[in-house]
């Protein structure tokens, strides 16, 4: 078995024995599967966590204390090799399903099925999780509660789907000249942003885009942005929106960016820099330098990209500019935010 089957199959593993987890056993899968000087990076307010106690007590033990009956719905998994430095990962991405019965995060019990979009980043070495990159929707599960924390978003909101071939389930090897092919076509399009950041062209024609991306693109943006069909549409709904509403953009770099198959990923922390200076997200502007936290899973499809699911850690962004949204919306519906 290759380095990347048997990482798969671990990572398969640790989320069957997580699947029948409560709040009161998951430390204890937590520790099983991670390194003593395990690392794991999460969206506010989970933030930078060391070792699976401090990993289960800010994430997991609140969350299944929460929500019941949680499913892990995969919509994309794969592995790769880190072109950074050479670490080997797994990368899960989709939603958890479950029973809003209880208060998370001060957003109110639903009652009601609730989803929560994840992007799902491990680093394995020696047959354990050494580091892992974990993001969610947040923003999206107040919208579910009926609880709106920004101005109407641009994009659409809806449960977001897999991939349109239905194949993003890497659970066989795949042919490795695909996934270069992949990642070469990434690497050519974060190429091309970097070139357009430093021009300061907020105003990109869509040509630009064609070079990397199909016609009928489809851009899953994260809540508070939303999704996006083609490119002119996502020109309009997104692009020039995040362009002309944020400037001096530094693009930071990321911590792991790798490609199998036809599928690639990669998430910074932070992959952006940038000072809004009005009009993105429907928000006035401000002098405040904020860091942006960025997932991107990729579809290729022949030699262009058709689908991007997107997860940008909005909350940490809004607040190193003063805005804790989670703490203002407890403060209003009157529940505990811990």
């Amino acid at each position: 078995m290759t380095t990347h089957q048997a990482n798969k199959a671990l990572i398969l593993e640790f989320y069957r024995e997580l699947e029948g987890a409560d709040a009161e056993t998951v430390g204890g899968i937590v520790d099983r599967y991670t390194s003593a000087d395990y690392q794991w990076h999460g969206v506010h307010p989970f933030e930078e966590q060391h070792g699976a106690e401090a990993v289960t007590d800010a994430f997991w033990r609140p969350f299944l204390a929460a929500w019941s009956s949680v499913q892990r719905r995969q919509d994309v998994f794969f592995a790769g090799t880190n072109t950074r430095d050479g670490t080997d990962w797994v990368v899960s991405m989709g939603h958890f399903m479950g029973l809003r019965d209880r208060p998370w995060l001060g957003i109110p019990a639903t009652r009601r099925i609730g989803f929560l979009r994840y992007a799902d980043f491990h680093c394995i070495r020696d047959g354990r999780i050494v580091r892992s990159g974990f993001f969610c929707d947040i923003i999206d599960v107040m919208h579910q509660a009926g609880i709106n924390p920004l101005p109407p978003q641009t994009g659409a909101s809806f449960v977001y789907p897999g991939p349109r071939t239905h194949d993003g389930l890497l659970f066989e090897a795949q042919d490795p000249a695909a996934g270069e092919k992949t990642l070469a076509l990434v690497n050519r399009m974060v190429d091309d942003l970097t070139a357009l950041n430093l021009s300061g062209d907020d105003l990109p024609p869509p040509e630009l885009l064609a070079r990397s991306w199909h016609d009928d693109m489809i851009w899953y943006g994260p809540a508070g942005i939303g999704a996006t069909y083609t490119i002119p549409r996502y020109q309009e709904q997104h692009q020039l929106p995040f362009r002309t509403g944020l400037t001096g953009k530094v693009f930071n770099g990321h911590v792991t960016r790798f490609a199998e198959g036809d599928y690639a990923g990669f998430f910074g922390w932070p992959n952006l820099t940038n000072t809004p200076i009005g009009g993105f997200l429907g928000l006035p502007g401000s002098d405040v330098r904020a860091d942006m936290r960025v997932v991107d899973i990729y579809r290729r499809e022949g030699d262009k990209l058709a689908e991007n699911w997107v997860l940008i850690d909005l909350p940490y962004w809004l607040k190193q500019q003063g805005l804790d949204i989670l703490e203002r919306t407890a403060g209003l519906v009157g529940t505990d935010y811990s």
